[in-house]
């Protein structure tokens, strides 16, 4: 299981994204939609429209990674898409959503 470190920041993409993307088409979007560098230690997390898909990218040292994970049954949770773009976590804060908290949880 992927587990960012504990400095690492998150950018949670609110908008609904095209899991068809891989790693070219997301690091364009985290550098034209998200305004941010693909490149920075930290890691971008994307859901497609019917929340049943999650991915996400990082830089790590000589290359990127893509994680993917697809529920059979249930729903990842979302922040709603009204306000910022972009939703900004730390490493520790995934974590803990990913395992307490319904953000990244089924």
């Amino acid at each position: 299981m992927m587990r960012p470190e504990l400095t690492m920041s998150v950018y949670l993409c609110r908008e609904p994204v095209d899991m068809r993307k891989s790693i070219d088409g997301l690091s364009l979007l985290v550098q034209e939609a998200m305004e941010l560098n693909p490149f920075d230690e930290a890691v971008f997390v994307f859901c497609n429209r019917q929340r049943d898909k999650v991915k996400i990218l990082a830089w790590e040292r000589n290359g990127f990674v893509l994680w993917y994970k697809r529920l059979e049954r249930e729903r990842f949770k979302w922040p709603d898409t009204v306000g910022e773009e972009v939703m900004v976590l730390s490493g520790q804060q995934l974590n803990c959503k990913r395992s307490t908290n319904p953000i990244l949880t089924a």
